[in-house]
């Protein structure tokens, strides 16, 4: 096949872009990714797909390793030609003999653009054409926006990234001494110093560096491009490793390596809880190894530890036994009976007919290669001939039916066992084969396994299949896997918090062990959270978002569970009538996001806080403003509204201060936390209206003392600045009854004496404050008989005076 002038470009040097007429297409997993930067490195030529597999896995690739690469290259297929036919065969993604080949030009791959120039600088060096080779080098340097294949996992990827990071590095040096044979020595000194910055430990840029031939500093070029105050020459020669450290700006012909994304970190862990589960899929294996099927459903929400329970349950396949894997993949499901394909050619490709690499023939295969399975290859070659063939007439019910055919003359050979992860991705055609499949498997040597999310529409059972439902870990199981995964140990307190966070769920459990109880964009919770909500479209996900800001502050017991939101608070800040958030929500419901109830509430109070604290602050502060204001038009409760203010942690401006000086006294005494919280930040706004701003502090200091917390502060505050003498004697009194409480009698017998010489307060704060000084008096410095302050000037208010 010719190569394909086609308008996609791939680029690789850097975070994986792929761009097809000028618009970037979505590559999806990190795996699928890596699958097509093999191929493109390899464009023009057949890549086979166990080639693949140890590009991307390298020595221990899973089960449904062959599988996978069948259902990448599909994906891939897809989204680099959408016009192709559903039955045509691929022209820029071909596929034939158990290979795959890209066909694009070597200019539509920037690392094939940037080994050619750099060729072609070496050619104009052998040559002495050094203009041209500066051109060239240069020209090659830019084709960088990072790390080389940046995130892609596996071997390969591994490998080209640190041959290519070596030759852009070589080809970096070279470029700044040739800018130095010019002259340029800034240039070339801006070159150097982002190569020392991006690899500190490498020698030669060092040295090339500190040799480099100094220029006398100009006044009007006497500093670095970037920005620096250092002069070029000999202080950069003298101070190399201060400069190493020091961040610069990129320069438009290097730019400097974008750092790669962090992977979502998994650790290892036992598995736990999981017994009765695991013990029942055994059983199954044993069954059909003893030629009785059957059909078995793991179901539960994203993340509960379906895939870990299936890894543990089938590592390998029997004695005796084929074992095929495939996970689903919402992308694939335009490939009649491709899931299925996936699952039984991985079976096909492994299992007892296939003799180890190597192994010597047997008289019963004379001329077989080594590692040959003539019953497989014959299934595999009749699927592709009864299965893939090309048809435009045919339905997925015509696939399904010659899918269940081959499947059933496969358990002839040998005992099956079929797992498929993720079912209800599944294309039509392979959920029709699987449903007919379970309705059969009883009578053959056939088990089928599925995973699937709850809630998930699908029609992936008979009536026979057995279902087993994945819930919450207990927390003796939930304790035990935080403790195996955690290093160190968490300590007690933070151990109740990620258990109370996580509520059971393992993957939040792990990750609130590995990263800590603190979620920041980027980091692997917030990817756990997002990756959980993903399947549900983007408006029930707004909805989400808003019960989480809604049920972010509430008052309750320690311990227990949050009482959530009413429909008619989501419908006021959403704008959704009543039936359309029912229907919004039912699947959400279904998958186990929201907890069973009338009131809304998200299940696992991590996820809750994550979209709270993942959501950029403006956007925060923007939402919450909105929230709270339709919330108030609507007459929620007032404490409602506080709660979404202090969600945003928005300043508190005129018009909310207006608002909160009229309901403080509700918010007061219906949720005194959330309403001190709010007065604390309207307390430190100084650009509020001064009267308004005092009439919220004293309201400050009144909570403060009913909650038995030190009010002295704002209560002075208030004090000094207010004309009112009832208002300044209630001050003046919640401040030395904050000392009293504290037990330092002598600041609040100041206070007191001041606050009653200056007879500027009310005539029952006065009764108040003598009633306070008569009992702090015995606790005053000084013998009870002999007091250091007599009792006239004590009781009277006068000047306190030695007795």
């Amino acid at each position: 096949m010719s190569t394909q002038q086609v308008g996609v470009e791939l680029r690789l040097l850097g975070p994986v872009r792929a761009l097809r007429d000028g618009t970037e297409l979505v590559l999806g997993s990190a795996r699928r990714t890596a699958v097509l930067c093999v191929l493109a490195l390899r464009a023009g030529e057949a890549v086979s797909r166990d080639q693949l597999v140890d590009a991307v896995w390298g020595d221990d690739p899973p089960q449904s390793a062959a599988g996978n690469v069948y259902t990448y290259v599909s994906t891939l297929r897809q989204l680099l030609e959408p016009a192709r036919g559903r039955w045509t065969a691929g022209r820029l993604l071909s596929s034939g003999g158990g290979s795959y080949q890209l066909h694009l030009t070597p200019t539509s791959v920037d690392v094939l653009r940037f080994e050619s120039l750099h060729a072609q600088a070496q050619r104009q060096r052998s040559t002495g054409h050094t203009d041209a080779e500066l051109n060239a080098t240069a020209a090659a340097l830019r084709l960088w926006r990072g790390e080389a294949f940046a995130g892609v996992p596996g071997p390969f990827a591994e490998q080209q990234r640190s041959r290519l990071t070596a030759l852009r590095i070589a080809t970096a040096e070279r470029y700044a001494e040739l800018l130095t044979g010019r002259g340029r020595q800034q240039e070339a000194a801006q070159v150097l110093r982002e190569l020392m910055t991006a690899h500190p430990h490498r020698e030669e840029p060092r040295r090339t560096f500190v040799v480099a031939p100094p220029v006398a500093a100009r006044p009007t070029d006497s500093r670095v491009s970037t920005g620096g105050s250092r002069p070029v020459g000999s202080p950069v020669a003298a101070r190399p490793v201060e400069l190493a450290s020091r961040s610069t700006v990129p320069s438009a012909g290097i730019p400097a390596a974008a750092p790669a994304e962090p992977p979502v970190r998994i650790d290892a862990a036992p598995l736990l809880g999981r017994d009765r589960e695991l013990l029942r899929l055994r059983r199954a294996v044993t069954g059909v190894a003893a030629g009785r099927g059957g059909s078995i459903l793991l179901e539960g929400p994203a993340g509960i530890g379906k895939t870990a329970l299936l890894r543990a349950a089938l590592p390998h396949a029997p004695a005796g036994c084929r074992l095929g894997w495939a996970v689903g993949d919402e992308a694939t499901r335009d490939a009649p009976s491709g899931t299925l394909r996936d699952c039984v050619e991985s079976a096909l490709t492994t299992g007892p007919g296939r003799r180890a690499v190597g192994a010597q023939a047997t008289a019963a295969d004379p001329g077989g290669e080594p590692g040959a399975d003539q019953a497989g290859d014959r299934l595999l070659a009749d699927w592709g001939d009864q299965v893939d063939a090309t048809d435009p007439d045919r339905t997925d019910a015509d696939v399904a039916t010659r899918t269940v055919q081959l499947v059933r003359r496969a358990t002839t050979e040998t005992p099956l066992i079929l797992v498929i992860d993720d079912l209800h991705w599944a294309d039509p055609a392979t959920l029709r084969a699987w449903e007919t499949l379970g309705a059969q498997a009883r009578e053959l040597p056939l088990l089928l396994v599925a995973a699937v999310r709850s809630g998930a529409e699908r029609a992936v059972g008979p009536a026979t299949a057995e279902t087993l439902t994945l819930g919450p870990l207990d927390s003796r199981s939930a304790g035990a896997l935080v403790r195996a995964v955690a290093s160190p140990p968490p300590e007690p307190d933070d151990l109740t918090r990620i258990l109370d966070d996580a509520d059971g769920h393992p993957q939040y459990l792990r990750q609130l062990a590995t990263e800590g109880i603190d979620p920041f964009p980027g980091s692997g919770l917030v990817a756990a959270v997002t990756a959980h909500l993903s399947p549900f479209p983007d408006d029930t996900r707004q909805v989400l978002r808003a019960v989480a800001f809604l049920s972010a502050y509430e008052v309750r017991a320690p311990g227990s569970q949050p009482a959530g939101c009413t429909m008619a608070e989501v419908g006021a800040v959403t704008g959704h009538p009543a039936d359309d958030l029912a229907r919004m929500l039912a699947p959400v419901r279904a998958a186990g996001i929201l907890a069973p109830g009338d009131r809304l509430r998200l299940r696992h109070r991590v996820v809750a806080r994550t979209l709270c604290e993942s959501t950029p602050a403006a956007l925060r502060v923007t939402l919450c403003r909105r929230y709270a204001q339709r919330l108030a038009e609507a007459g929620t409760a007032p404490e409602r509204v506080v709660a979404l203010m202090l969600v945003g942690k928005a300043l508190v401006d005129e018009c909310s201060a207006n608002w909160l000086a009229e309901h403080v006294e509700r918010v007061a005494e219906a949720a005194p936390g959330i309403a001190i919280a709010v007065l604390a930040q309207a307390h430190a706004q100084h650009t509020l209206d001064p009267a308004r701003r005092l009439t919220l502090t004293a309201w400050l200091a009144r909570l403060l003392l009913r909650a038995d917390r030190n009010a002295a502060a704002e209560a002075g505050w208030v004090a000094a600045r207010t004309a009112d003498p009832e208002l300044a004697g209630e001050m003046r009194w919640i401040a030395a009854h904050s000392h009293e409480r504290r037990g330092d009698f002598e600041t609040a017998a100041q206070i007191a004496h001041a606050a009653l010489r200056e007879r500027r307060i009310g005539g029952h704060w006065i009764e108040q404050l003598r009633l306070l000084l008569g009992r702090i008096r015995p606790s005053l410095p000084g013998k009870p008989t002999e007091p250091q302050l007599s009792r006239s000037r004590l009781l009277g208010g006068g000047r306190p005076s030695v007795s």
